[in-house]
């Protein structure tokens, strides 16, 4: 696996001038607002909930003493709460939104790379949104089933230091299904896709390690966010389709 998350590290190496090269910017336009409005909306509610969940999380304090400062302790957990599970749903609205606007992209780049225009089966708009929200309502259920239980973990000292680790590769991972599913949508069904990125899922974390990275970068983070990671993503799954279609076929 830690192959995999190097090779995906790796394929971001020229995904800027591919993008310019082959002229595709246009086509994240409206991805590009989607992101800026969803990623605006989940600060705004941060800022504004942190305050609230302190005073209900305050409740559990008993004494007078040190009330003040629980409060703020509390106010701070609520904050850091709040964006992560900001994160994951930034994540998946954006990339559900997206995805009659990234297919068409992903397919032009797969197109550049083999060298023809036939990139398997044609899909609508509507049926790319559909398999967008499905693929992404799949992931969201599954990340926060796999994130709570690390988020408790993290309460236990020591221990709590790996449970950041855990946190993030589990976000990357499915930052990364989602990039590759772009490409997978036009070669396998719903179900295939998913034994696909479990057989990969080293590539999966590696896309995700830089998506998720991005992020942390205000502004400018969240606007390449998924040109480029798109674009990675794209060229490290059209380069593992050929033996991966002959072990799930």
């Amino acid at each position: 696996m830690i192959k995999g998350i190097i090779n995906g590290l790796k394929t971001y190496g020229n995904s800027f001038g591919l993008v310019t090269k082959l002229g595709l910017w246009k086509y994240f336009a409206i991805p590009m607002v989607i992101s800026l409005i969803t990623a605006t909306a989940i600060g705004v509610s941060a800022y504004g909930l942190s305050d609230n969940m302190g005073h209900w999380i305050e409740q559990i304090w008993p004494w007078e003493w040190g009330k003040q400062g629980f409060f703020r302790f509390a106010e701070i957990l609520s904050g850091l709460f709040i964006i992560i599970i900001g994160f994951i749903l930034y994540k998946h609205i954006v990339m559900a939104l997206s995805a009659p606007f990234m297919s068409p992209v992903s397919e032009k780049i797969e197109a550049h790379l083999s060298g023809t225009k036939h990139t398997h089966r044609q899909t609508s708009f509507s049926a790319q949104l559909w398999r967008g929200i499905r693929i992404n309502v799949r992931n969201l259920s599954m990340e926060l089933l796999l994130t709570i239980p690390i988020l408790l973990l993290g309460l236990i000292p020591v221990i709590g230091l790996i449970s950041t680790v855990l946190l993030f590769l589990t976000q990357a991972y499915y930052a990364g299904f989602g990039n590759m599913d772009y490409t997978l949508e036009r070669h396998f069904t719903y179900e295939k896709s998913v034994q696909f990125v479990r057989n990969n899922k080293g590539q999966a974390i590696g896309n995700g390690i830089v998506f998720m990275l991005f992020l942390l970068v205000p502004v400018i983070g969240v606007i390449l966010v998924l040109p480029l990671s798109v674009t990675a993503a794209t060229k490290q799954t059209v380069g593992l389709l050929d033996p991966e279609q002959k072990r799930i076929t």
